[in-house]
């Protein structure tokens, strides 16, 4: 296994358990689904329908700026289209750091718009990890939400399935198999962890998805812990 695609799935388990840490956080501390635009589209669907307006616009705050961030970072890529993508996840990562930081004193301050804040900060930071890293071991994945990973793992197992006469593709499907279901379980490990340290010690919680993102940027930063992509 290459370096490259050593340092690939470690991110991808790391920013998956980051994910799905955050999604829990955020819907724990504001009702409210900051990394999955279909969850927080269907509570503002209820939300809408109930006429309970200030929990609407969250969820259309929280699908806002999700989207936002997956935009930033297409034009983010046009602009540094030569710059190594390792180098765009970094600035990405460290960006992130600031929002989970500035989501948490928004939460912990006075101001009436305080939840508004925080959903704001939590939502983007996932828009962007989720448009920043989008592969691992030569696959697409997702580290914001399950759904996608879900569909793309019955994908792989059929692929696997309908090749098995084909001795050479059937490891390579195997490993595809193996590396999404390592990172929906980060992922489900994330969002039980994040649940329950947050209920316990409220958005000080936070900080169990800081540092993660933490060591991520350390990581990346070490000179020849990780080669950047051509």
């Amino acid at each position: 296994m290459s370096e490259n695609h050593h340092n690939d799935t470690w991110f991808s388990l790391g920013l998956a358990f980051v994910g799905g840490y955050c999604d829990a956080a955020g819907y724990v501390l504001a009702k409210t689904f900051t990394g999955h635009i279909t969850g927080a589209l269907v509570l503002a669907a209820i939300d809408l329908a109930a006429r309970d307006w200030q929990p609407f616009l969250r969820n259309i705050l929280a699908i806002t700026l999700f989207l936002a961030g997956g935009g930033l970072i297409l034009i983010s890529e046009q602009f540094i289209g030569s710059t190594p993508s390792r180098f765009l996840l970094s600035i990405v990562m460290a960006v992130e750091l600031v929002l989970i930081s500035g989501a948490y004193f928004a939460l912990s301050s006075e101001l009436t718009v305080k939840v508004g804040l925080f959903v704001c900060c939590l939502s983007l930071a996932l828009g962007l990890q989720n448009g920043a890293f989008t592969k691992a071991g030569g696959i697409s994945v997702h580290t914001t939400y399950l759904t996608g990973l879900i569909t793309a793992l019955f994908e792989t197992e059929a692929e696997k399935q309908n090749r098995k006469t084909a001795a050479a593709s059937t490891p390579s499907s195997g490993q595809k198999a193996k590396l999404l279901a390592e990172i929906w379980l980060a992922f489900v490990v994330g969002a039980t962890v994040g649940a329950a340290i947050v209920l316990w010690i409220g958005a000080r919680g936070l900080a169990g998805a800081a540092l993660p993102l933490l060591a991520m940027v350390i990581g990346q930063t070490v000179p020849g812990r990780a080669e950047a992509k051509p």
